[in-house]
């Protein structure tokens, strides 16, 4: 499966982009033109916080909680069951990106008991970054459900854990998903922030080439 094109701007030694942020690191840029709200979904235990955190040059809005043993009756943690918390309301994060155009990412919930945020979360956005986790597509079919169900146009990433299958070609996965021929697939890691960027460049140069206009 293809990655996503690198076109990252220059890093820090901390890996977040040095020219991305304003000279205080939380006001924007004066370059900024154009500024683009963009979902990070997925399911449970995806990695959209980590994602999140590895490409913000902002520190980013958690709203984390850790998993108790009344919440084991309503959250699948078949897969992740290292996890300790989990996202209750939203993720926030900040990206600038060359010729003045600025992400703001807000990661949702995975858990269908969240279900009623989606509206609320999707409003204004312009597309969205669907995470899937190869080890457990099925875990997938109901964001992705609710993300086409919502008319956003999106690209899909599979995060790359080091015990993913390796024996699923793009096309298998592509059709396991039921994903339209246009829509992109690109493999990353949500722990390393060049790869998370790429993955989201993908989604912008989508938006970019299905309508021009409508991107701007």
């Amino acid at each position: 499966m293809a990655s996503a094109p690198s076109s990252t701007p220059s890093a820090h030694p901390s890996g977040r982009p040095r020219d991305a942020a304003g000279a205080d690191g939380i006001h924007l840029p004066d370059t900024a033109r154009d500024l683009v709200k963009i979902l990070v979904a997925g399911p449970f235990g995806v990695g959209k916080t980590t994602l999140i955190d590895s490409v913000s040059e902002i520190r980013p809005l958690h709203t984390e909680e850790h998993l108790s043993e009344a919440s084991a009756t309503v959250d699948d943690l078949a897969g992740v069951r290292d996890k300790a918390s989990t996202t209750v309301a939203i993720d926030f994060g900040r990206l600038s990106l060359p010729g003045g155009v600025v992400l703001y990412l807000f990661g949702t919930p995975g858990q269908e008991r969240f279900r009623a945020l989606w509206d609320d979360i999707a409003y204004g956005a312009l597309g969205a970054l669907v995470l899937v986790d190869s080890r457990r597509l099925d875990a997938s079919f109901d964001v992705l459900g609710l993300v086409e169900d919502s008319g956003l146009p999106y690209a899909v990433a599979f995060n790359d854990f080091p015990d993913a299958p390796r024996n699923h070609g793009p096309e298998q996965l592509r059709r396991a998903l039921d994903l339209e021929p246009g829509t992109p697939m690109v493999t990353c890691d949500a722990r390393d922030t060049n790869s998370s960027i790429d993955a989201l460049l993908a989604l912008v140069d989508h938006l970019i080439t299905r309508d021009p206009l409508e991107a701007r």
